[in-house]
């Protein structure tokens, strides 16, 4: 049933207020999963996802309408970002101590990121606008679209590649980085801001003030590297293909 055009469904006027009661509610129940099943992959931005997802299908909700409402927490993910500056400064003395080795592993991931996410769609048979799309799958939602708008990809498709590689990421980061005997707070929240943006760093972010604080930095500058050095790789790659 058309809940939003039945003329006794919900009324247009309170459809925002439902999108954002739904997003919120739709986070909360992945969180209490999560705490529920102790495991990784019940992450709650994936569940999020799934339940908004069946919802607005079954409602025959249109993401625009959802979006209407939804939009509040979408501008609320600067400030969030922005917030991570606290465990930043109280962490500086640690990474004065790491500044090099801190922007060797920065450069290496940005150009493993982009170099590998355009890399493995081409050997895959992808499109060259899909690889393109692919290049910043490894930045936050809104700098990854503006990315893939500069070096001429898809930008819807690259947040969902963002948002879906952010959550593999924050499923398989304590994985990953356990078999590596890897329990450095300060490698750990750089491999998952590196990595995953702000969907993986959420894992790794309340385990220790560390971790938050290199995963701030590791969010920004991955992201103004890569916008940077994104548009000289895809120039670089057509003058080699094509000359």
């Amino acid at each position: 049933m058309n809940l939003f055009g039945h003329p006794f469904g919900i009324s247009p006027g309170i459809v925002p207020l439902f999108a954002l009661v739904l997003t919120i509610g739709a986070y909360l129940i992945g969180q209490s999963i999560q705490k529920c099943v102790n495991k990784a992959i019940a992450n709650p931005v994936l569940i999020a996802v799934l339940i908004i997802g069946i919802t607005l299908r079954v409602c025959h909700m249109t993401y625009d309408s959802y979006f209407s409402g939804a939009q509040f927490i979408h501008f609320l993910l600067g400030p969030a970002t922005v917030a991570l500056a606290i465990p930043l400064a109280r962490s500086l003395d640690h990474m004065r101590r790491g500044f090099l080795p801190m922007v060797a592993a920065l450069f290496s991931g940005s150009i493993i990121g982009l170099a590998s996410g355009y890399g493995v769609v081409r050997i895959l048979g992808g499109s060259q606008v899909i690889a393109l799309s692919m290049v910043p799958h490894s930045l936050t939602t809104p700098i990854a679209i503006g990315v893939s708008q500069n070096i001429g990809g898809i930008p819807s498709l690259s947040a969902v590649l963002a948002i879906a590689g952010g959550i593999l990421v924050a499923i398989g980061v304590d994985a990953i980085l356990g078999w590596m005997n890897i329990e450095d707070p300060a490698v750990r929240g750089l491999a998952a801001g590196v990595a995953g943006s702000g969907v993986g760093a959420s894992r790794v972010i309340p385990q220790h003030p560390v971790s938050a604080a290199f995963a701030g930095v590791a969010i920004g500058l991955n992201g103004f590297i890569t916008a940077v050095l994104a548009p000289v790789f895809i120039g670089l790659l057509k003058y080699f293909v094509h000359r």
